[in-house]
């Protein structure tokens, strides 16, 4: 059992929720608090003492100067690398599928890459392997477990910032 589903389990208990609208705003807070502590763990900046890959300077990179460009079908993902870890900016026209435009370059059933992404503009369906369903709008903040399938909803470009499934995304096995 997952730890968000122990938390469920845990905090439905002790409070005895009975209605599936209070659990959900429980799922919600939940995710809220993971967020926040998510955000806690990433800004730490250890020790210098401790050999964490991070250089003594400060960096900067932008989008509009990647260090890597990846072109697939109706889509196109730019990587820049910077603190140890790369982070990718996609572009998914009207009409992108990953199980048309990507599947035959990742050549697995379904995605394998896990998402951490920002949603900047566009929709995008996504659906997991278990059959949930959920739709990302601009402003969104989506966690995906590898084991998924996604497609632009409607006819304007879905554009997002990935944190961390973007390494190995949409390139040839």
């Amino acid at each position: 059992m997952c730890c968000q589903h122990l938390c469920i389990a845990f905090l439905t208990r002790q409070h005895n929720f009975s209605s599936l609208q209070k659990l959900n705003k429980m799922k919600t807070s939940l995710f809220l608090v993971l967020i926040v502590i998510i955000t806690l763990l990433l800004s730490h900046r250890p020790a210098k003492q401790q050999n964490t890959g991070w250089g003594d300077n400060a960096e900067l990179k932008s989008f509009a100067k990647p260090d890597e460009v990846r072109d697939f079908p109706k889509g196109r993902v730019e990587l820049v690398s910077i603190g140890g870890a790369s982070i990718g900016r996609a572009t998914f026209q009207p009409g992108w599928k990953w199980s048309t435009s990507v599947q035959p370059l990742a050549k697995t059933k379904s995605c394998e890459a896990p998402h951490f992404q920002y949603h900047i503009s566009g929709r995008m369906m996504i659906k997991m392997d278990d059959g949930t369903v959920i739709e990302c709008k601009p402003g969104d903040v989506s966690l995906l477990p590898q084991g998924h399938d996604a497609w632009v909803v409607g006819n304007e470009p879905a554009v997002v910032v990935d944190f961390q499934g973007m390494i190995d995304y949409a390139q040839r096995r």
